[in-house]
């Protein structure tokens, strides 16, 4: 579908890319992974047209289409609801709305016969494209990425950036492009949404690259792993948890390679050092030196999973209860945050705040750090000593400091030495320490707010989205230090993989309620999905209950009711043995899509991909008659029963 071969770009004399190669298929699912800075969304702009390449050729089939979702994205601006904005992603079904309603017009004073099949031709074509759906579409795909349906009128620049950013993916996943590329979608996704997106991009139709640095993300949406390192592009077949294990292994192998080279170097150089002034040696060195220049060499190992050891210091333990809120409401107008609700945390507590966005969570966090007014009371406890890190700190940094400056400005008592430990924590080495930060980088800049929090010998912390603008490496550092923290802290974050890490409590808000389940983030998601699916037992329970058929049936009803049960049964053996068919069809069209020779031949490749695109079209309808079969006879097998 696309192939990009012997790849170089460079930016001034620095090479980002030299002669990488990757090949994407239909339906691929890749996740691009890589350092800051290593040229993950270089390579997206490459393949969109927007960057052109220093050498090297990006080729694309004829019919893929190519949606890019990026951060340029987050300036657009439109007067439009965000209704209309999703459904411009049906251009052609949109024109055909647009041109029935003129030929309606027109009828109104012509009812000539060439009309009329004129309006037959444009309805059936605008049948064809399910016209009649895709409201309803762009309304469940906005619900699904956290809109409310009161929402959907509202113009999109009434809204914020990061919300316009939903916006604008919502339209890319409805266009359902050949190839979907997303830089960094989870930034402004909430925790629901975010899972939303996990399980649309499962089933996405065509060829998928996302960058993301939420680990688990990753791991529920994608089936490779392509790394961006040493300039060149590095492919692992499975989920981000494989290509970690795989990735070590390579490491090992790739280390020992190394350390045998160097010593072969090394008596090389010795060899070449010791007999270069002997003229009956000349040859002989002229040969090594010449293998010298042509030996591929093999890259040292970088190791990116960092374990640091933090030295957390207090200079006094909290008492038990570090905050108890008691009979707390918080409302702005009409918008009530919380109602008559009660929590307490308690020394030790580690507590992750989730949910989706909107339901007050960082209104929550300021509430507890005594900032934000409230009706009810709020009681702070003995000896506790309070660090606050927000996204807005990140301004309160002062620009014409240094690192190392800043660092010692932060109320502790550390040497410039500890000081400089804690920075090598967070990957500021040697003269890194004197940067300006007015140069830093955004993830950059979290690093050292979130340094200058844990040394401020706090012994309650609030972190809200601490991992936002981190990479890979910066987070599992922060997990570390947060393991190692003796003291408490409630953050609030949508990164599972943090959450994971750090937690033993997990708070949300529930209609307007602080609800708290004390244990785990993977036991809280294991005894939230038991909820659920007791919740949809009991609803099932209650749709039988509603059965009109009398309990008291007369003869003639059960008879009627057998019969029925009869002919249901016989439909559904039909359905089953058509489900057979269509399984068979699609499992060879797959077999015959990953064949790199059908490729060569695009006529060909187009009859295949519409074919197979027909065939998962019936298959889903067959799937859903079966579903609906199966749920009527068993309504009947209840009534008989």
């Amino acid at each position: 579908m696309l192939s990009i071969t012997n790849l170089s770009y460079f930016i001034g004399g620095r090479a980002l890319y030299e002669n990488a190669n990757l090949h994407i298929k239909p339906k691929d699912k890749i996740g691009l992974v890589g350092q800051n800075g290593t040229g993950k969304s270089t390579l997206l702009k490459i393949i969109s047209g927007d960057y052109q390449p220093t050498s090297g050729d990006v080729q694309k089939a004829k019919d893929c289409t190519i949606g890019f979702l990026n951060q340029d994205l987050l300036s657009y601006q439109s007067d439009e609801s965000i209704l209309n904005v999703a459904l411009a992603a049906f251009k052609e079904t949109l024109a055909l709305q647009d041109e029935i309603d003129e030929v309606l017009k027109k009828m109104e004073t012509d009812h000539s016969e060439e009309i009329i099949n004129r309006l037959a031709f444009l309805q059936d074509r605008f049948e064809s494209n399910e016209g009649y759906t895709i409201k309803a579409k762009a309304e469940e795909v906005l619900e699904g990425i956290g809109f409310k349906t009161e929402d959907l009128n509202k113009p999109l620049r009434t809204f914020s950036g990061g919300w316009r950013m939903r916006v604008m993916l919502a339209k890319l996943l409805l266009e359902k492009p050949s190839l979907l590329m997303l830089d960094e979608p989870t930034n402004h996704l909430d925790l629901p949404s975010i899972q939303w997106v996990e399980n649309y991009l499962k089933t996405y139709e065509g060829a998928v690259i996302v960058v993301s640095h939420d680990q688990t993300f990753l791991d529920n949406c994608v089936t490779t792993i392509v790394e961006v390192a040493n300039h060149t592009l590095t492919i692992y077949p499975g989920n981000y948890s494989f290509y970690k294990k795989e990735k070590k292994e390579r490491m090992e192998i790739q280390q020992n390679a190394y350390e045998n080279q160097q010593q072969m170097i090394k008596q090389t150089e010795r060899f070449i050092e010791r007999f270069r002034a002997k003229a009956s040696k000349s040859n002989q060195v002229q040969s090594r030196i010449k293998a010298l220049d042509r030996m591929d060499r093999v890259h040292q190992v970088v190791d990116d999973e960092a374990f640091v050891n933090f030295n957390f210091k207090f200079s006094q333990k909290s008492g038990r209860d570090v905050v108890v809120l008691d009979h707390v409401s918080k409302s702005y107008g009409d918008l009530v945050i919380l109602k008559d609700t009660s929590a307490r945390i308690e020394r030790g507590d580690k507590i992750a705040l989730i949910g989706a966005n909107g339901k007050g969570k960082s209104t929550l966090l300021r509430i507890i750090d005594g900032s934000e007014k409230i009706e009810g009371t709020r009681t702070e406890g003995h000896n506790v000593i309070k660090s606050f890190f927000a996204q807005h700190q990140l301004e309160a940094l002062t620009l014409d400091n240094e690192i190392i400056q800043e660092m010692s400005q932060a109320g502790s008592s550390k040497s410039e030495t500890e000081l400089r430990n804690v920075l090598g924590c967070f990957l500021f080495t040697n003269d890194d320490v004197f940067k300006k930060i007015k140069v830093l980088s955004g993830g950059e800049k979290s690093r050292v707010a979130l340094a200058k929090t844990l040394i401020s010998e706090a012994n309650f912390l609030l972190l809200d989205e601490p991992t936002n603008h981190l990479d890979f490496q910066s987070v599992n550092i922060l997990i570390q230090a947060l393991q190692q923290y003796e003291g408490s802290f409630i953050t609030v974050s949508h990164d599972r993989h943090f959450i994971r890490g750090v937690a033993n409590k997990i708070w949300y808000i529930e209609n307007h309620q602080i609800k708290e389940y004390p244990g785990t983030y993977d036991e809280y998601e294991f005894w939230k999905s038991q909820q659920e699916e007791s919740n949809q037992v009991q609803e099932k329970e209650k749709s039988v209950k509603k059965v009109t058929v009398k309990p008291q049936a007369d003869n003639f009803e059960l008879q009627q009711a057998k019969r029925d049960l009869k002919k249901l049964e016989e439909q559904l053996l039909k359905v089953e043995v058509a489900v057979e068919q269509l399984e068979a069809q699609k499992a060879s069209l797959e077999a015959e899509l990953a064949n790199p020779d059908l490729y060569q031949d695009e006529d060909k490749t187009q009859k295949v991909q519409i074919h197979y695109q027909k065939v998962e079209g019936d298959l889903a309808s067959k799937n859903s008659e079966w579903e609906s079969l199966v749920d009527q006879i068993s309504v009947l097998q209840e009534v008989l029963a």
